[in-house]
């Protein structure tokens, strides 16, 4: 699959924008504060109806205006399809073929995206929750049963929050246990495809870290609140006796304690945790090694391979590094990269792009590809 092109309305700092892809390798290049990277998050929101650098759809509209609008077509399954997505201060419209989407799990999924950008070191020194929010997207594209199901398991988490909160002291028993019961028919559906896609990245992961940094071992452990059992009708037990154990505790809390909403996943060379003993080289790769494992899967669960963005990752990189990248961006492979500075990417790559200059948000030059 491929981007062929992209219109933005009012988006970020674009006032108007209309920019054709090649179905290879594309750079993007310019001075910082240009709009270069909000170029490549226009991509990722039309794919995923949400941006990777704010939470607040709002903060996307271009300054003194009240609604942003990006359209795109992209070629999937020998088929060329458009999206839509209108912006609002407080509302989203999306779009497929001129049609609306209602249910943002029906429109997630066509597109595949797959980005790496400098705060992506923050899924290996942040909070559990990004890492969390991580594998909510990327399983949504993969699969959009997943979207649906994580959707409910949040709608029956929250009630079974509320529930605590305010009849805490006089409990229907029934219902509550009822509710509890549905809570852990999604958790097993949400650890099994969880598990499934850990179990998929490791299965490639170790090799490419290991080309790209010479040093072997290198794995995601993930984090459950249960020890996993590949029977679902023992690991439905250990979930039901775990919540037992905790029940005086939720109550005297008023929250719900255990759940996939609080698990979490670690990357580790042998027995050495990234996060605590890592240098900040290791992490690069091994955020650079997950994203690159990522395309393997994508690749063999839509027999296709995703789009591919890069946004100002060559810089971080030393010349050997950057080689051994570039070997990974083959040429059915649609790559869209930011740059400060085209000298920082290898000559031969840079002629077989498509080469866009954007000057204060709009297109200067374009080279097409040799």
């Amino acid at each position: 699959m491929y981007i062929k092109d992209i219109q933005l309305n009012h988006f970020r700092n674009y006032n108007t924008l209309s920019l054709t892809f090649h179905k290879g390798i594309n750079i993007i290049y310019g001075e910082n504060a240009q709009g270069k990277t909000n170029l490549l998050e226009a991509i990722y929101v039309l794919a995923l109806t949400k941006s990777h650098r704010s939470f607040i759809d709002s903060n996307l509209i271009q300054e003194n205006n009240t609604r942003a609008k990006i359209i795109g077509n992209a070629y999937i399954d020998e088929i060329t399809t458009e999206f839509e997505i209108d912006l609002e201060e407080k509302k989203k419209q999306l779009k497929i073929d001129g049609d609306p989407v209602k249910k943002v799990g029906d429109y997630l999924s066509k597109m595949n995206i797959i980005i790496f950008y400098p705060d992506d070191l923050e899924l290996i020194k942040g909070s559990p929750n990004m890492r969390r929010r991580f594998l909510n997207l990327e399983l949504s594209q993969l699969n959009s049963n997943y979207y649906n199901i994580l959707n409910d398991y949040n709608r029956l988490l929250k009630m079974r929050n509320d529930y605590i909160k305010l009849n805490w002291n006089q409990f229907d028993e029934n219902y509550f246990s009822v509710l509890t019961s549905y809570l852990i028919d999604k958790s097993i559906l949400l650890l099994k495809m969880r598990k499934k896609f850990i179990d998929k990245i490791n299965s490639y992961i170790g090799y490419i870290f290991f080309n790209i940094s010479s040093l072997e071992n290198f794995h995601l452990v993930y984090q459950s609140f249960v020890e996993y059992d590949s029977d679902e009708k023992k690991l439905k037990e250990k979930i039901e006796n775990l919540f037992q154990s905790v029940r005086e505790k939720e109550l005297r809390y008023k929250t719900t304690l255990i759940g996939p909403h609080r698990d979490d996943f670690s990357f580790y060379i042998d027995h050495m945790q990234l996060k605590s003993y890592g240098s900040q080289g290791q992490q690069r790769m091994a955020i650079l090694s997950l994203k690159l494992a990522e395309i393997q899967i994508f690749k063999s669960y839509k027999k296709e391979n995703p789009i591919l963005l890069l946004d100002d990752v060559f810089s971080e990189l030393d010349d050997g590094k950057k080689n051994n990248l570039l070997h990974y961006i083959k040429s059915d492979l649609q790559t869209i990269i930011t740059t400060t500075d085209l000298k920082d990417i290898d000559e031969t790559i840079r002629k077989q792009s498509k080469l866009i200059e954007i000057v204060q948000g709009t297109i200067k030059t374009i080279e097409e590809v040799e």
